[in-house]
């Protein structure tokens, strides 16, 4: 019981970071549309348009982030999990568009360079950097794939009014418009980097790509080392239903003579050998030695 509490907690703290985020970004949002009418900035109502798509998915990442807390039940045996990877995925992707847009948009201002009103350039970008830097400090400790890829989406945020702050201030120097395209390029490539990794990670996810974090070598070794009785370890498999909660089976061929108490001994150590990695969902087959396998059979037709 005291593991499914401290899941719950863990959980609905990256929930909660996510809707925190959510509510900062569209309450900026209003108030960029508020700013670029103001200030008569076609460049901050571009960037509130930007925002609002940006409230939107993390709306969606909310969403999902609080589906995948969900008990499992007879349709979903693993439970919700995943849906928090599809989170992270579809965040990833709209980042992708997102910044391949922002880089096609730069290169036509490079082109033909637009002049900017630099003083209210300047106050919006300390409060988009305010803002924004608020919801990745709330956000920025969270683990699943979920709040990194939206932490990577607010990061985007702040850079590019780090980018705006400097850049504002540079050309209510000197008249250097192309300034803002180059920095909005230079950020936009660095952003869809580690967007990539990111999305690299979701993918071997959905995959059902082994955990890193886990050697099905050296768990064999581990078992027959210190468990006796265990004469081998085979047909072990393991996946990731999230990227941070896994998933194991294997099969335990044990002396011939094991009595059910040494079976049931054996299985509750491997348990505890297993303790120290993050599986959900263990299944462990026992034979014992000179039984036909039943998973060899069926790989053999």
């Amino acid at each position: 019981m005291a593991h499914d509490h401290a899941h719950h907690h863990h959980h609905d703290h990256g929930s909660s970071n996510i809707g925190v985020a959510f509510f900062l970004n569209l309450s900026f949002t209003l108030l960029e549309v508020a700013g670029g009418l103001w200030t008569n900035s076609i460049a901050i109502l571009s960037d509130a348009l930007h925002d609002f798509g940006d409230s939107i998915t993390l709306g969606i990442a909310w969403y999902l982030h609080k589906v995948s807390g969900r008990q499992r039940n007879d349709e979903y045996n693993y439970g919700y999990r995943r849906f928090s990877v599809l989170g992270a995925f579809i965040t990833g992707l709209i980042l992708l568009v997102g910044g391949v847009g922002v880089v096609a948009s730069a290169v036509g201002r490079l082109i033909d360079p637009q002049p900017v009103y630099a003083p209210g350039m300047i106050l919006m970008s300390i409060v988009g950097i305010a803002f924004n830097g608020a919801a990745v400090l709330k956000i920025k400790s969270g683990t699943s794939l979920n709040e990194q890829a939206v932490s990577w989406h607010l990061i985007e945020d702040v850079l590019g009014w780090v980018a705006v702050l400097i850049g504002s201030i540079v050309m209510s120097l000197w008249d250097v418009p192309m300034l803002d395209p180059l920095m909005s390029i230079g950020i936009s490539i660095f952003v869809l980097w580690n967007v990539g990794k990111n999305l690299s990670r979701v993918f071997s996810v959905f995959m059902q790509r082994s955990p890193k974090s886990f050697d099905a070598t050296d768990f064999s070794r581990q078992v027959r080392e210190a468990l006796p009785r265990v004469r081998s370890v085979h047909n072990t498999q393991t996946w990731t239903l999230d990227g941070e909660h896994h998933v194991l089976s294997a099969h335990l061929v044990l002396d011939p003579r094991s009595t059910r108490e040494e079976i049931v001994a054996t299985k509750t150590q491997v348990h505890r050998l297993l303790a120290a990695h993050r599986f959900e969902h263990i299944t462990l087959d026992v034979e014992l030695e000179g039984d036909p396998c039943a998973a060899h059979e069926a790989h053999a037709h």
